[in-house]
């Protein structure tokens, strides 16, 4: 194996033990929890808004400290605080204990996740990163394939606690090392500002920066949304249990798919083109649900759309600024995508008490039509400054 896909298959590694066992932990975790403790459900789920709200508010400190230091020791203390995270969320015994916990998994994440990776494999790679940053989300894809089972499987052998506890030292023992051991000691050196040109817009007046936080903000809500209340939703519109369950089993795979079919172009187009086909179909299966399509093939577009997004959010910010600050704005990016992720069950439930779920569905099917809007005329812009890129 080469350096860089030595580097890029442990990191690959790494996204599928942390997703795993951070954002797809109470999937399978969260009745057992509320059967021992008797915490309310919406105690034992807010774990996860509180963690995403704690990785929000750090995601632009990471992001510069990634810049400043390679992402070898923030991957590394990124994961030696989900492992504290997770002991502590084992040792549990009252509600503010347990939602502290979280806070400091929520670190972790922050430190270990999609943005601080990419933001990682930027400050390795420069522009070359995006076929890294492909591979790797095609390796993260797989977190609630492999973890869902192994977490049913510790919660009815080792109990709940037990479980997290195992995942503590999981990381200490495998997950750290590859961290340490797929990152170099010492980053490349940044290169040097050109003098030659323009002073570079700062990013907070450049249009395209909101735009791309506008894009992955409101993905971030609607799926979030979408995720938490998939089930009643689709109870509500007359599937049965089981078939609502298996639409959802569709979303995994779709997004797998559609990463694949990304990585095979290899990279010949400009990512903001799948930005375009990511936000079309995440479009289309919102709308597509709402107006009849067959439910199937609106979860696979949506799932399709969502796995591309995954792909674009890393790519797009490095094709069109460039790697030399890429960590930090992928911090700065990272922020308003996270606190609406950890707003998106509270927002998703008040909808649909206020207007029902039929208003709710029709809701994110508008909400998914911003995106689309938002990236063609990035797309456009694009084409008229870049057309050999794009």
């Amino acid at each position: 194996m080469t350096t860089r896909s030595r580097t890029v298959s442990a990191l690959g590694v790494v996204q599928i033990l942390t997703w795993g066992t951070s954002f797809y932990l109470l999937s399978v975790l969260a009745p057992a929890i509320g059967a021992e403790t008797g915490w309310r459900p919406s105690l034992v789920t807010g774990g996860m808004s509180v963690g995403l709200i704690a990785s929000g508010l750090a995601a632009r400190r990471i992001g510069a400290l990634i810049q400043a230091h390679g992402g070898r020791p923030v991957l590394a203390g990124g994961v030696l605080l989900m492992a504290g995270g997770l002991g502590l969320i084992a040792m549990a015994q009252h509600p503010a204990f347990y939602l502290a916990a979280w806070v400091v998994l929520g670190l972790g994440m922050g430190g270990s996740l999609y943005d601080a990776a990419f933001s990682a494999l930027g400050r390795l790679y420069g522009r070359d990163a995006r076929s890294a940053i492909t591979a790797l989300t095609l390796w993260g894809g797989f977190a609630s394939t492999v973890f869902w089972p192994i977490s049913a499987w510790g919660v009815e052998t080792i109990g709940w606690r037990g479980t997290c506890f195992a995942y503590a030292a999981m990381h200490l023992c495998v997950t750290l090392p590859l961290c340490l051991f797929a990152l170099p000691r010492i980053p490349p050196a940044l290169d040097a500002p050109d003098s030659t040109g323009p002073a570079p817009r700062p990013p907070l007046r450049d249009p395209r920066v909101w735009a791309i936080a506008l894009v992955g903000t409101v993905m971030s809500l609607t799926a979030g949304a979408w995720l938490v209340h998939a089930l009643p939703t689709l109870a509500a519109r007359g599937f049965t249990l089981a078939e609502a369950v298996f639409l959802g089993t569709l979303i995994g795979p779709a997004q797998v798919a559609a990463r694949v079919v990304e990585m095979a172009a290899k990279g010949r187009h400009h990512p903001l083109w799948t930005q375009g086909v990511a936000t079309f179909l995440f479009a289309v299966g919102f709308a597509g649900l709402k107006l009849g399509m067959p439910a199937a093939a609106a979860i696979i577009a949506y799932g399709a759309g969502n796995g591309l997004w995954s792909i674009a959010r890393g790519a797009v910010p490095l094709a069109i600024f460039g790697p030399r600050d890429y960590p930090r704005l992928m911090g700065l990016l990272a922020t308003p995508m996270l606190l609406a992720a950890a707003a998106a069950p509270v927002f998703g439930s008040l909808l649909i008490a206020r207007v029902g779920v039929e208003m709710f569905l029709s809701t994110l099917a508008l909400m998914a039509l911003v995106p689309l809007a938002v990236t063609i005329p990035l797309l456009v812009m694009v084409l008229r400054r870049e057309p050999s890129r794009a």
